[in-house]
């Protein structure tokens, strides 16, 4: 897809971020959910407090000039906990090119395997994950009472971690 650019969030992208988290969690976790009253509503604010919390660990995907999807990290480890495309915009490349940024980074931070879950039902994402390399570690309770019982496919896979120093340039 032309016209890609992954950057860095900033705050002001914010209320965006979380409408293509809600969007795509909608699209493709609600359906396989058992339907509780709140839910949906729940879940919007979670992924607004998510995207608050973590705003410096998230990256973003534009398209001519608009966000349309997001990576982030966890923090202190190698771990991916969201990534997310809006739906009419998913299988154009844009997760992939996300998914290579952030392992990019961990790689320079010296990470030398990155981990991730997404629901085990979700089996395109699932086959997403192990087209980008990642391999099926084990299958998980998630834990959440909303979800329960809800299994989680943990996923990892090997980086070629950065070994020297960045240097700057004078």
């Amino acid at each position: 897809m032309p016209g890609i650019t992954i950057r860095k969030a900033d705050s002001a992208d914010a209320r965006r971020l979380a409408d293509i988290a809600f969007q795509a969690w909608e699209h493709g976790i609600y359906p396989l959910l058992a339907a509780q009253p709140g839910l949906r509503e729940s879940e919007k604010y979670r992924l607004t407090q998510v995207v608050a919390e973590t705003i410096s660990r998230i990256i973003v995907a534009e398209v001519d000039g608009i966000v349309v999807g997001w990576c982030s990290r966890a923090a202190r480890r190698s771990y991916i906990p969201y990534l997310f495309v809006m739906p009419e915009l998913q299988r154009n490349g844009l997760g992939s090119a996300l998914l290579r940024r952030m392992e990019s980074m961990l790689e320079l931070a010296g990470a030398e395997r990155v981990h991730l879950e997404t629901p085990a039902d979700n089996v395109p994402a699932v086959r997403f994950y192990e087209k980008q390399g990642y391999r099926i570690l084990a299958l998980r309770s998630d834990g959440r009472d909303a979800h329960e019982p809800f299994m989680s496919v943990h996923l990892e896979k090997r980086l070629l971690p950065f070994d020297g120093d960045l240097g700057h340039e004078d």
